[in-house]
């Protein structure tokens, strides 16, 4: 992959996604950093085994 990797979320933009929809931002804020680590270390995995199998953006 050229040495890509995911460093994380726009966690403003991810409380303005859970705000629009209708989840409470303290619980979002709460919450998504936890979630956000983990999917940031499986994009990273995913992409450095040249896994093509799961859906995301072209190669």
């Amino acid at each position: 992959m050229g040495g890509a990797t995911v460093l994380g979320w726009d966690m403003t933009a991810a409380i303005a996604m859970a705000r629009a929809l209708g989840m409470d931002p303290l619980i979002a804020a709460e919450c998504l950093p936890e979630i956000e680590a983990v999917m940031v270390r499986k994009l990273n995995e995913q992409m450095a085994s040249g896994d093509r199998s799961s859906p995301g953006p072209e190669r």
